[in-house]
């Protein structure tokens, strides 16, 4: 089955994805990458512990305390991701202070946005602790894994939010956005996450939400049959890509050479065609 990464990488640079994934020639550690490792655990675990803090408020919480609770454990959830991390952080000359400094706006608005979300729930229905988990929306959940034998597609969905009508798959994306709208690649992303979530509770996906974490933006995206269809063909295409023998034209947006951390053997042709001869001498 292919991976739903492996789509928007196949729109973003089709040569990178075929030295990656056919000849096996990766990146080594980056900061960029890491730090979207970071921030993607830090969101499961507060995930993780929604249901904790909201069954412990209680009538006497106001929304300050409220605020307070999500704040205290958010911090505390940073520090120890970054912990576990602390070997990879140095790799890349990073410090943890430094982390923690560029990661906490983008954790406290989230922190703000969560508490209030659930003291505006708390005026309309005058339930607490248990009852409140039971009746919050939306829940969400991270880290959702999937896969379909129909679709020929596994993926894992960064956040999924579970109203009571609908259900909507969010990404979580570091770098800049485009001016307007999402990248087609991220498009595409979050249309191959409605497929997989149509297919697993055979519910209509409509749409989906890509958050670009430095900027604070959200973003919406509408899913329509003209996306579902055009993200069925890119998996195809993919798919035809990883069984080639023969290694994709450079990308025509040179720029994403220059940030490359395989530029340099991405124009070493004769160490790929090297490569891809060893390659081709271990499978017959």
């Amino acid at each position: 089955m292919i991976s739903v990464s492996l789509l928007s990488a196949y729109l973003y640079c089709k040569r990178k994805l075929f030295l990656e994934q056919v000849l096996g020639i990766h990146e080594g550690p980056k900061k960029a990458p890491l730090i979207g490792r970071i921030r993607h655990r830090i969101y499961e675990e507060i995930n993780n512990t929604e249901q904790d803090i909201v069954t412990s408020i209680t009538e006497k919480h106001t929304s300050s305390d409220i605020l307070q609770l999500y704040r205290t454990s958010y911090a505390r959830i940073i520090r120890v991701v970054l912990g576990h991390y602390k070997y990879a952080i140095k790799m890349v000359n990073l410090l943890s202070s430094e982390l923690f400094k560029e990661i906490w706006p983008t954790m406290l608005r989230e922190a703000e946005l969560r508490a209030k979300n659930v003291y505006d729930f708390i005026k309309k229905s005058k339930i607490f602790g248990k009852e409140l988990w039971q009746e919050l929306t939306p829940k969400i959940k991270s880290e959702l894994k999937l896969a379909s034998k129909n679709l020929g597609l596994v993926g894992k969905i960064d956040l999924l939010e579970l109203y009571e009508k609908k259900i909507v798959p969010v990404e979580l994306k570091t770098g800049r956005s485009p001016t307007n709208g999402i990248w087609p690649g991220h498009k595409i992303q979050i249309t191959a996450y409605a497929l997989l979530l149509e297919d697993k509770y055979q519910k209509r996906v409509d749409e989906g939400t890509v958050i670009y974490l430095d900027q604070n933006i959200k973003r919406t995206v509408a899913i329509n049959p003209f996306l579902k269809e055009e993200t069925l063909m890119l998996k195809k295409e993919v798919e035809q890509l990883l069984r080639s023998t023969n290694i994709p034209f450079f990308t025509e947006n040179r720029n994403k050479c220059e940030k490359c951390g395989l530029k340099q053997t991405c124009y070493d042709e004769n160490l790929l065609q090297l490569r891809l001869q060893e390659l081709n001498k271990t499978f017959k």
